[in-house]
């Protein structure tokens, strides 16, 4: 039944409108920066859309095996494969997200106390229109990928270079104004920004960082997969992380 709707929910995402992404998650703020690193690895937005990049059978298998402990024999069952093939393909996975998450942390060796101030300088170059300030935090090689499902204008491919995704925030800038409002939160293991518009949740952005910049962006816009969060706005903004 697990296996069936996961197949199911792979076609829905080949068929889904523009870019897909996970659903963000409310973290509890961690207590030190190791804590951040621990959380990070497990559910953050990068690692969920490695995740999801496994087959239904291999997703599920690794999921029973690392996070609930399931032996191999009701693995087998649960798949519908023998389990030394079920061990073939928990290996294969782990193999697989170890490589990914290997080149993640690389990625993101960015202390997060340096991730939290970084953001807030981004949010006022963002809030003031400065263009160049915007766009001296982008790593040059930057990406931007969004999520917003079939609600509005959609992101069909990703936007790469610090210019053109600093021109996408300086839009936002000129359109919005200050009818604009930009917190940091702790979602899913990690800082992310949240824009309101209107004084009204319209997205979550998570980041990956290199060398001191914003090195990835993910855009989480789809009014679906932010009506979870809305209902629990007063738990979203993060403390400074002294």
């Amino acid at each position: 039944m697990a296996i069936d709707r996961l197949r199911a929910a792979k076609l829905r995402r080949e068929a889904y409108p523009g870019l897909w992404l996970p659903e963000p998650l409310i973290s509890e703020g961690p207590a030190s920066p190791e804590q951040i690193h621990e959380v990070a690895d497990d559910v953050s937005i990068a690692f969920l859309v490695l995740l999801d990049c496994l087959t239904p059978e291999a997703r599920a298998a690794f999921l029973l095996r690392e996070v609930f402990d399931v032996d191999y024999e009701h693995i087998a069952a649960a798949i519908d494969k023998s389990e030394a093939a079920s061990r073939q393909i928990v290996h294969r996975a782990k193999q697989r997200l170890t490589a990914a998450r290997g080149s993640e942390r690389q990625r993101s060796r960015t202390p997060p106390k340096e991730q939290y101030a970084l953001l807030h300088r981004l949010i006022q170059a963002i809030m003031d229109g400065d263009f160049s300030g915007i766009r001296a935090l982008l790593a040059e090689e930057a990406a931007l990928v969004g999520d917003f499902g079939n609600k509005g204008p959609s992101l069909r491919h990703p936007l790469s270079g610090a210019q053109r995704i600093a021109q996408l925030y300086y839009a936002h800038y000129l359109r919005h104004g200050r009818n604009m409002r930009l917190e940091l939160a702790f979602l899913n293991g990690e800082w992310a920004l949240l824009r309101y518009l209107q004084d009204e949740l319209e997205s979550i952005q998570a980041f990956e960082f290199e060398g001191g910049r914003i090195a990835h962006v993910r855009i989480q816009r789809n009014p679906e997969k932010l009506a979870s969060l809305k209902r629990y706005s007063d738990l979203l903004t993060a403390p400074n992380p002294h």
